[in-house]
């Protein structure tokens, strides 16, 4: 850790396509700039892909993946070998990669921010790669003179699509568990945030990775987003993004080959607190659940349930708590809110903290924006919240919280299920019967008891109801990338 150093101008190596292993411009010619979030300022132009670059990613995906291919006879062990060499080249680079994200994402060059990605996703290759030659079937006792059992197959092409709040992350838990059940990918970055996926890509190559097992695309969700999820020779599409975008995806998969769909979306996650908490401690650990990444996480704990009885208290401290977090330039190590990611998102949250005044929601601290540069909101708690209020059931994806107030256990579940999303949820109490009364009873794909946002490589991760389908990370993430095909066997009958 002591060799890490921010650098706000490190060196942007990659902005062309890699597709096949190679680095190739877009057919159409076109590109589009990528910006630094916390000045405004164009960091690069890279090359931008539409369906025509799909369908070049797709042929070269669909060559590796080909019965006979180089990829396709490798021993499953050599595929965990190719994932275990990736982690090793990410750590190796993990000050690059930290800066890079840092520049581009406007994530604090802390451990808490763009260093903890990196360090994390080093963590899933090598998770994954342990498990490359471990996936199998199982034999099955049926009736009869017959042998049955099962095999765990790749899917085969899959379309990738991650979002822009956690960059090399999400590229991360995708590409893992694709290849090490093995599959081949056709990923598309965000447009706002492609810098690091692209040199990701650069890794890959350098780990040795045959041609097309990873194919790595910069461009637009209505285009080349678009182009994936319509492609016929894609047979499975995996999407971290907004709900809304989410429902699109699942239409055009259904309509065009009924692909294998998994999809990671918004959430308005619950974090309740009883009164017999140590409140101090639980106010810095609610607001971090709330504010971490500058709310730009889909599991954000932003409905904060206070019990009646330290509503106020809790309140006070955490409006002081807020004061102190340091917001500013990301590339200072001290830094805990950077910018949001772009004028488009910071002017959505600010249009929502106009409602949640609107309605009658006190704003106790923050509420604006900050500075007169880059894309900086102030951070910001609000008291006095009702369930009907847009802050209450909107996800703002910004650094607000929502303090809301409640009486008792059967009250607060109630009112937490009371949303289209099922993402995340904790309770924090000292009475254990009471945390697993909530914790079955919550809906909602993964419950924290007396911790917040604790995402782990070896769990599963993902939604109930509208916060998405199947689960990413931990053996549950593997699911999602093979088939499962029964053999059965008719053996010769015994003599009589």
């Amino acid at each position: 850790m002591e060799n890490l150093k921010p650098n706000p101008n490190v060196e942007v190596k990659f902005t062309k396509l890699f597709i096949n292993n190679e680095w190739v411009d877009s057919a159409s010619g076109k590109t589009f700039p990528t910006y630094n979030p916390a000045t405004g300022n164009k960091i690069a132009d890279l090359q931008e892909a539409d369906k025509a670059d799909v369908d070049k990613a797709v042929d070269a995906a669909s060559k590796a993946f080909a019965l006979g291919s180089t990829y396709r006879t490798m021993n499953a062990s050599d595929r965990g070998k190719l994932l275990y060499r990736l982690a090793d080249l990410v750590e190796r680079d993990l000050n690059y990669i930290a800066n890079l994200e840092t520049l581009d994402n406007g994530k604090a060059f802390a451990p808490h921010g763009s260093i903890g990605d990196t360090m994390f996703s080093a963590m899933v290759f090598r998770y994954y790669a342990g498990w490359a030659d471990k996936i199998c079937g199982k034999t099955i006792p049926i009736d009869g003179n017959f042998f049955s059992y099962t095999r765990h197959e790749p899917v085969g092409i899959c379309g990738q699509i991650i979002p822009w709040n956690y960059p090399l992350a999400m590229a991360t838990w995708k590409i893992a568990p694709a290849v090490a059940a093995g599959n081949v990918v056709v990923m598309k970055t965000a447009e706002q945030t492609p810098l690091t996926a692209l040199y990701l890509a650069s890794l890959v190559k350098e780990a040795g990775f045959p041609p097309g097992v990873v194919n790595i695309l910069s461009g637009y969700g209505p285009t080349a987003g678009a182009a994936i999820t319509a492609h016929p020779g894609i047979n499975k599409v995996a999407f971290t993004g907004s709900t809304e975008v989410g429902q699109i995806i699942m239409r055009a998969a259904g309509e065009s080959n009924i692909k294998r769909t998994t999809l990671e979306l918004g959430g308005k996650s619950p974090c309740v607190i009883f009164d017999d908490v140590d409140v101090d401690k639980v106010v810095a650990e609610a607001q971090e659940a709330c504010m971490t990444n500058m709310g730009q996480c889909c599991v954000a704990g932003t409905r904060t349930f206070v019990h009646e009885n330290i509503y106020d208290e809790f309140v006070a401290k955490s409006r002081e708590l807020a004061k102190t977090r340091k917001i500013g330039d990301p590339f200072d190590p001290t830094t805990k809110n950077g910018p949001q990611i772009d004028s488009e998102q910071m002017n959505k949250i600010l249009g929502l903290i106009e409602k949640g005044k609107e309605q009658g929601a006190k704003i106790e601290v923050g509420g604006q924006r900050w500075g007169d540069k880059g894309f900086y909101i102030q951070p910001t708690v609000f008291s006095n919240v009702s369930d009907n209020m847009c802050i209450a059931k909107e996800e703002i994806f910004g650094p607000v919280q929502q303090i809301l107030k409640f009486k008792d256990l059967d009250e607060v579940l109630r009112r937490a299920n009371d949303t289209t999303y099922g993402l995340g949820a904790a309770v924090f109490t000292k009475d254990i019967n009471r945390a697993l009364m909530f914790a079955h009873g919550v809906q909602a794909g993964t419950v924290w008891i007396n911790s917040y946002n604790h995402v782990s490589a070896q769990s599963p991760f993902g939604g109930y109801k509208m916060s998405g389908l199947g689960r990413e990370l931990g053996e549950y993430g593997l699911q999602n990338y093979v088939e499962v095909k029964h053999v059965c066997v008719s053996l010769p009958q015994k003599n009589s």
